[in-house]
């Protein structure tokens, strides 16, 4: 899958992905500003901003008017924030993709922050934290990131917590936006059906004023750990909903083609060990999944399950089981071979709509500042080995790198600090 990639004058990075017969254009503004480049008076306020883009701007002066454009387009549209970064974007027929780049510039240059419109959005931003806490699956991750992070910027919350929301004011929109939202932290990602001449020329054109001032950084996550660590939540759960995580590699690493593999084996597809075991043998969970959650600086490899709450320790023993076996045993060829081509048909079958195909370069260059194709991407997990597995198995299946968090009938974590040797 080809691409290109052009810096304009100002620094602000272009990817343009062509493919002629999709029958849509996905465009995405991605900009480095998230939680991790927040302090702790302002935790939310990346995904507060996020929010007051769609509220009105100069030439679109309330919300409604940006929403009617974009419903009369026939769109898809959205934005997104996460630890590093936050995306606005927008899917449409080819034929309206240049009012798509003057819709989405115009939101991400020219938003109004009209302080009555601020003190709307912070009940909508309060029930959206309530939401979420109210659901147990997703919330389970933010207590993973608290867990393992502790107070620093990784283990804050995205949405930050309610009393931050409250206090927040108009200039500390600007303030935060004049830091980060700048020309050379700015990426334009395009993929689908569209003239890439004057798609360039019309994005050159809508960003020209674009701010060029300096960017500033985010903190260095500081790691330390040297035992296990418990976190546990009590709530009225029909299920236990649990993470296991291990410290383990930033994006960089060599070694993620690897850690992609291991998780995998254990908890990719309804033929991995982790589904095998939990669901089919032992009946006590009807998801299981594991992951590598990398960021530009730290990352982690999770176990994620909800489970019986009358076993959940033994499901506990269960999955440390199968993670000594993959430390202690080398996988198969035959386990091997499957690992690899389940993850890289998995990969190239996200990669149809033109949306998930404009995320999957964007987020690379936002992060890594370099990108690799997916055939790029499968020529380096054909080259993993059995003994690479096993040698990061061995590397992150460590006690000292251990953290379990859960959310469930559980009100004292001593029974679970002593199941994991704490």
């Amino acid at each position: 899958m080809k691409f290109k990639k052009k810096v304009l004058k100002n620094g602000m990075r272009v990817i343009t992905i062509p493919m002629k017969d999709n029958p849509a254009v996905s465009v995405f503004v991605l900009v480095e500003a998230g939680s991790k480049y927040e302090t702790k008076e302002i935790n939310g306020l990346s995904h507060f901003l996020e929010h007051m883009v769609f509220k009105g701007t100069a030439r679109r002066p309330v919300a409604s008017d940006i929403s009617r454009e974009f419903d009369s387009l026939g769109s898809q549209h959205n934005a997104f924030t996460s630890q590093e970064f936050t995306g606005y974007y927008a899917k449409v027929h080819p034929k309206h993709v240049s009012k798509i780049i003057d819709v989405l510039s115009d939101m991400y240059l020219n938003p109004l922050f009209e302080a009555k419109e601020i003190e709307k959005e912070k009940g909508v931003i309060v029930e959206e934290i309530n939401m979420y806490e109210d659901m147990p699956q997703r919330h389970i991750r933010d207590l993973i990131m608290q867990l393992v992070y502790g107070d620093q910027p990784a283990g804050w919350s995205i949405l930050g917590p309610n009393k931050n929301i409250k206090a927040i004011k108009r200039e500390d929109f600007i303030n935060y936006r004049k830091k980060h939202y700048v020309a050379k932290a700015t990426t334009v990602v395009v993929s689908g059906n569209f003239n890439e001449k004057k798609v360039l020329k019309e994005i050159s054109e809508a960003f020209k004023n674009i701010s060029t001032g300096r960017k500033y950084p985010k903190e260095k996550v500081i790691e330390k750990q040297n035992k296990p660590k418990v976190l546990v939540k009590f709530k009225e759960t029909d299920q236990t909903h649990m993470v296991l995580g291990f410290r383990a590699y930033d994006i960089f690493d060599k070694r993620t083609p690897a850690l992609d593999l291991l998780a995998t084996i254990l908890g990719g597809g309804m033929s991995s060990r982790l589904f095998d075991k939990l669901r089919n043998q032992m009946g006590v969970c009807y998801y299981v999944r594991a992951f590598g959650d990398q960021y530009t600086d730290h990352g982690m490899f999770g176990v994620a399950s909800g489970v019986d709450n009358t076993r959940v320790k033994e499901v506990i023993l269960a999955i440390l089981d199968e993670l000594k076996k993959l430390k202690n045993e080398i996988v198969s060829e035959e386990e091997l071979k499957k690992a690899k081509e389940y993850s890289i048909g998995n990969m190239f079958l996200t990669l149809e709509p033109s949306d998930d195909i404009a995320q999957f370069y964007g987020a690379q260059e936002i992060l890594r500042q370099k990108i690799k194709t997916p055939e790029e991407m499968a020529k380096e997990l054909r080259k993993v080995t059995a003994r690479d597995i096993q040698k990061v198995a061995k590397d992150i299946f460590q006690n000292k790198k251990l953290n379990l968090a859960l959310i469930g009938r559980f009100k004292e974590s001593r029974e679970f600090e002593q199941i994991l040797g704490v």
